[in-house]
């Protein structure tokens, strides 16, 4: 999982998140001042759990039964924006559209650090005679933008605020990002990165907020990662498990996580081990929508002509295995790829209410959501109507106050944000565009 680290104060409780009233463009793309490569790129390597998925799928995807789901949809005419570390080109990832790079100014399709391309192969890896894995929705298309990268920094000097990781990647870009995809006709977004503030602190996210916002009015479904406990980084510490009312859950807070704590803008995913049991590594919070396997993760080798498997990436410290948040989104993105293109006439906000109805296990869990993603039960349920899926986000603790005088514009449609229960305020509404299909 990537983190952002931030500085801060130790007070108790969070404030709620904001909405920029002002519009974000996602001009200029490229980063937001000059930068340069400090470190080497990293490199993705087999596993035990690689050999395993020769003959098996992978434990993630045997929890879901993602080959059964395939009998329903496969996410054909779905394009998938990965916000990442960029997507190198694979035999196995067809057709990814170069969607510009905030981190070097290239095009998107060049990965440094595998993270991106292990994302996007989870979402859309095709199938293969060697082996038993496929991504979520095979027939997805994916869009790379690289926003972030540990082997990245501002040129001239190190570390400075915010930043993704270990190297480069600021909430401004992120932002940017955003809007990027949608611009590029993104149906989902998957985010698989956080910023991290201490309790007290407010994050400087409220230009993301805007983002997200005009994603959902522009009928995009945003997934995002929990975030990932790490000493290294400002998600140091785990947040409650429970609490007594919703406006305790918020006063309670010891660790904020932007972009997950703007549900219901985005779906966020905790991660959960290939029991279904939460990982003891998921940021736990009142944001979180639903769960998806994020440990013993198997996923398409980064670097272009390898259609190898990979389970592991190699580190100072030797081989680690991939796990994280950061790879129970791209499940999500996936499912949400396969439900659009199943049924076209759901919106954003009903393509997110259908997967959290169908998920199972859970109930506002502060480490789960609504619970384990159920991809079969997703693809073969009916949905709900828009006013059901309305009363869910307003019935919901996943949600946030915002004055109802932030409105956000969008080429003459209006998105005002508003709280649901969690925020002690009554739900204002958003405005949604429906993509034509």
């Amino acid at each position: 999982m990537l983190a952002m680290s931030a500085t801060g104060g130790i007070a108790a409780g969070v404030p709620r998140p904001t909405v920029d009233p002002l519009p974000v463009s996602a001009s200029p793309v490229g980063p937001a001042e000059p930068t340069e490569q400090r470190t080497n790129c990293a490199v993705a390597i087999d596993s035990a759990a690689t050999e395993a998925a020769a003959t098996e799928a992978p434990l993630g995807h045997r929890l879901l039964g993602v080959e059964d789901a395939h009998r329903f949809s496969t996410g054909a005419g779905v394009k998938v924006a990965v916000i990442d570390t960029g997507v190198n080109p694979h035999p196995r990832l067809r057709g990814v559209i170069p969607g510009g790079d905030y981190v070097g100014g290239g095009d998107g399709l060049t990965d440094c650090d595998a993270h991106g391309t292990l994302v996007a192969g989870i979402i859309a890896g095709q199938r293969s005679a060697d082996d038993a894995f496929v991504g979520v929705a095979p027939d997805a298309t994916v869009i790379a933008i690289r926003q972030s990268s540990g082997a990245y920094s501002v040129k001239g000097r190190g570390r400075d605020g915010a930043v993704v990781g270990v190297g480069y990647g600021p909430i401004e870009t992120l932002a940017r990002a955003v809007v990027r995809a949608v611009d590029l006709g993104a149906d989902v977004i998957n985010i698989s990165e956080v910023a991290c503030t201490t309790a007290g602190d407010r994050p400087a996210d409220a230009m993301l907020g805007a983002a997200l916002a005009h994603a959902r009015a522009r009928d995009a479904v945003v997934v995002a990662a929990a975030g990932n406990i790490a000493d290294t980084t400002a998600c140091r510490e785990q947040n409650p498990s429970g609490w007594a009312s919703p406006e305790q859950a918020w006063a309670q807070i010891r660790t904020s996580v932007t972009p997950a704590r703007f549900a219901p803008l985005v779906l966020t995913v905790g991660a959960v081990d290939g029991t279904g049991t939460p990982a003891a590594f998921s940021l736990r919070g009142p944001w979180v929508g639903v769960a998806a396997p994020g440990t013993d993760i198997v996923s398409l080798a980064p670097g272009a002509g390898r259609a190898r498997l990979v389970g592991a990436l190699r580190t100072a410290d030797g081989a680690a295995a991939l796990a994280g948040t950061s790879y129970a989104a791209p499940y999500v993105a996936g499912l949400a790829a396969l439900i659009r293109s199943r049924y076209p006439q759901l919106s954003a906000a009903e393509v997110s209410a259908h997967i959290t109805r169908t998920a199972h296990g859970g109930g506002d869990d502060a480490a789960v959501g609504g619970g384990v993603i159920d991809l079969v039960a997703a693809l073969s349920t009916a949905p709900e109507s828009s006013a059901d899926a309305d009363a869910a986000h307003r019935d919901g603790t996943h949600a946030f106050a915002v004055p109802a005088d932030r409105q956000v514009p969008d080429s003459g449609v209006g998105a005002v944000i508003g709280g649901s229960a969690l925020a002690g305020t009554a739900l204002i509404g958003v405005c949604l565009v429906r993509r034509r299909r």
